[in-house]
């Protein structure tokens, strides 16, 4: 099974389409909710013995972030 993704994608800001838009907002909603639970989150989990770094929704919600990086990759790599 092949999928076509042949459809031009625009090369300027003003053809971007309400999708393109939705997707530039994912990476910063995210970061926002990572700093917003690491600031006033529940902090009972890094008092626990033996609780991992990465354990929580803070370090989820950065990774999150990092995954949807790709829009402002491409946007970055076609302005430069």
């Amino acid at each position: 099974m092949r999928i076509d993704n042949s459809a031009p994608r625009p090369t300027g800001l003003s053809g971007f389409g309400l999708a393109d838009w939705l997707c530039l907002a994912a990476a910063p909603t995210f970061a926002m909710m990572a700093l917003l639970t690491a600031a006033y989150g529940d902090h009972d989990m890094m008092c626990m013995s033996g609780a991992s770094v990465l354990s929580g929704m803070a370090p989820m919600y950065l990774l999150m972030a990092g995954f949807h990086l790709a829009p402002w990759l491409r946007l970055a790599a076609r302005r430069g």
